[in-house]
């Protein structure tokens, strides 16, 4: 998952220390009701959890022998993409690496501090970096409204010379610090509108114009009561040109003009060797991918990539979307993403593409509501597990297929947000805990790994590959076993006409000897 250096603060640990603790997960209902297509049961049947779990560590190791992580364009990122490849060539896919460029960034310092005390900050992506030392100015507290910090005129009260206090939300925070740099700002700090820290990107080295960090709702309040008081900001990265890639890999049978796309990215953030963010969803990827084989009975092609690159940005699979001609797109069914599926203190989120939760970014494009709901009938009806919704809000690698107006959808099982106490009653886990407490950190190693969760999510990885590589009715109005009933037809049809000449030519040789 997109967009953060480290999460964990001092605010989300008083919490944990209060935390109400439900246990294991409570018990699924019993399945009834789920019906599907005969690829679809097979692969659910396949896909074992301790397959997955081998790939995991076979992750962890790789990350343990190349410095504690796999982040994009470093030694453990490629070592992980020959890992993946090499098994889906041997598996008979055809596999493209796919080589792009990106500009690679590495967090050196990230300190705010106020009145000599300090406060946890989270350094965006592409920030600029303060000097050493960090830079010393007054606090200049933008108003809230609902898009604090968008407009020129958020900054009336005065902000040159200053470090500006934004609230999230309204518009990007790229936007944010661009129109504070422009009113004279010296830094800024963003501070959430919910509970929990900021982990945010300004989208592009090009974008960022002044420093800028992130901070939780709770720091960011108490800092609002501080206008004019003296703080000292300390950011600063390393950045530098390089290049990665991604792994495209695709089955050799079914329909090329209606693929079935899944994807999740494999790089880890540089912090940590990233095994739920995202080595979950990539291992159940792979796995599913190795028991479909590269030659399935299917209608359709099915297509899989493991992006590089997603932690600067989502910069590979944006990358990839964008190397298609619109053609190409079109070929493009639908694209299912899996991002944190196995989180230690697990939701069950399913992306919201008929945006029936109202919240945030709206629907996906036509085919999204229903990708959705076959990922939550499964759950629902095949394991007994309830599902919410989670927003579409551009932080994992649907963002491009989306801007392009493929469907998509995908799981998720929580990052740096906190669980409620509903939800702990629903699901299981403690209340008032992040769903993943090591995200983004050293400690997203195998230990941080729910594996009830991530056993359910692979079955619905498996199942939804198996629903759409049948048929895409549902989505696109391509029916099932188009391709394979034309071809079914032009035969009959060369039987019937090789037997009607034959009969012709029986009542032909008839006639003669007749005559």
């Amino acid at each position: 998952m997109s967009y953060s250096r480290r999460s964990i603060v001092p605010s989300i640990v008083v919490m944990a220390t209060a935390a109400l603790t439900v246990g294991m997960a409570p018990a699924a209902t019993a399945v009834t009701g789920i019906d599907g297509p005969a690829l679809a049961k097979q692969l659910v049947t396949k896909v074992d959890v301790n397959n997955v779990n081998r790939h995991l560590i076979a992750l962890q190791r790789i990350s343990d022998a190349t410095g504690g992580r796999r982040a994009a364009s470093t030694e453990g990122h490629k070592r992980s993409a020959e890992y993946v490849a090499t098994k889906l060539e041997q598996a008979g896919y055809t596999v493209t690496r796919q080589e792009f460029p990106f500009t690679y960034a590495e967090t050196l310092a990230e300190k705010l501090t106020v009145a000599g005390a300090d406060v946890p900050i989270i350094i965006m992506s592409y920030s600029p970096s303060t000097p050493a030392g960090g830079i010393t100015a007054p606090l200049a507290v933008v108003p809230v409204d609902d898009t604090s910090g968008c407009e020129a005129a958020d900054y009336a009260g005065g902000v040159a010379g200053k470090i500006a206090l934004i609230q999230r939300g309204g518009c990007s925070f790229a936007q944010k610090q661009a129109t504070a740099a422009e009113a004279g700002a010296v830094g800024a700090i963003v501070y959430n509108n919910v509970p929990g820290p900021v982990n945010g990107t300004l989208g592009d080295p090009a974008a960022g114009k002044i420093p800028t960090g992130g901070i939780t709702q709770a720091d960011g309040q108490a800092l609002a009561a501080k206008n004019g008081a003296s703080v000292t900001l300390d950011l600063r990265a390393f950045q530098e040109a390089r290049t990665s890639y991604n792994v495209i890999a695709e089955t050799k049978t079914g329909r090329k003009d209606n693929v079935v796309m899944l994807g999740a990215h494999l790089d880890s953030v540089t912090e940590g060797p990233g095994i739920n963010d995202n080595g979950t969803g990539s291992a159940a990827l792979l796995e599913t991918a190795l028991q479909l084989g590269s030659k399935p009975k299917a209608g359709n092609a099915v297509r899989f990539g493991w992006w590089s690159a997603e932690e600067f940005g989502l910069v590979g699979s944006t990358h990839y979307v964008n190397s298609l001609s619109f053609e190409q797109q079109l070929d493009i069914a639908l694209y299912l993403n899996y991002d944190m599926i196995g989180s230690p203190n697990a939701a069950y989120f399913a992306y919201d593409g008929d945006d029936s939760d109202g919240v945030g970014a709206g629907a996906g494009p036509y085919g999204s509501a229903q990708l959705e709901k076959t990922l939550v009938d499964y759950l629902e009806k095949g394991k007994g597990v309830p599902v919410e919704g989670t927003d579409f809000t551009g932080r994992s690698d649907y963002g491009q297929f989306i801007a392009v107006g493929i469907p998509a959808g995908g799981l998720f099982t929580g990052a740096e947000g906190v669980k409620t106490a509903a939800q702990a009653a629903k699901w299981g886990g403690s209340a008032n805990v992040p769903y993943d407490k090591c995200y983004h950190q050293a400690c997203d190693n195998l230990g941080n790994v729910d594996r009830v969760a991530l056993e359910r999510n692979s079955d619905a990885v498996a199942w939804a590959l198996g629903v759409y590589a049948t048929s895409t009715e549902n989505i696109n109005g391509v029916p099932a076993g188009k391709a394979a009933k034309s071809t079914a037809v032009r035969a009959a049809e060369r039987s019937a006409q090789r037997s009607m000449t034959a009969s012709v030519q029986a009542d032909d040789h008839h006639g003669v000897v007749a005559a």
